[in-house]
């Protein structure tokens, strides 16, 4: 199982617009349903920020990912491209693999 970790800072006023992209009945889940390896999405906001999110997807594997991302580069990139509008920085905190 991988698990990836996103940090996303929201742009001021654009939080309710961001969550509805990443929430479980956002474009990004219903992008990634159309894999066989995706698992879930989890959208976390932080207590003490408003503005600050975690996002956390998991999928079948690292493989699966990114043969997700080169079938479906194109439409990706224009989702991606939609949330850069919305926020003021996007990290990848890491990918993790479950040690059990």
């Amino acid at each position: 199982m991988l698990l990836i970790l996103w940090e996303f800072r929201v742009k001021p006023g654009r939080v309710e617009d961001f969550e509805a992209l990443y929430r479980e009945d956002g474009a990004w889940t219903e992008l990634f349903r159309e894999s066989p390896g995706f698992v879930s999405t989890t959208l976390w906001r932080d207590v003490r920020d408003a503005n600050r999110f975690l996002v956390a997807d998991r999928w079948t594997s690292e493989e699966s990912f990114e043969g997700f991302q080169r079938a479906h580069a194109a439409r990706y990139q224009a989702l991606d491209e939609r949330c850069r509008r919305l926020t003021e920085r996007e990290t990848e905190l890491g990918r993790f693999d479950s040690a059990d």
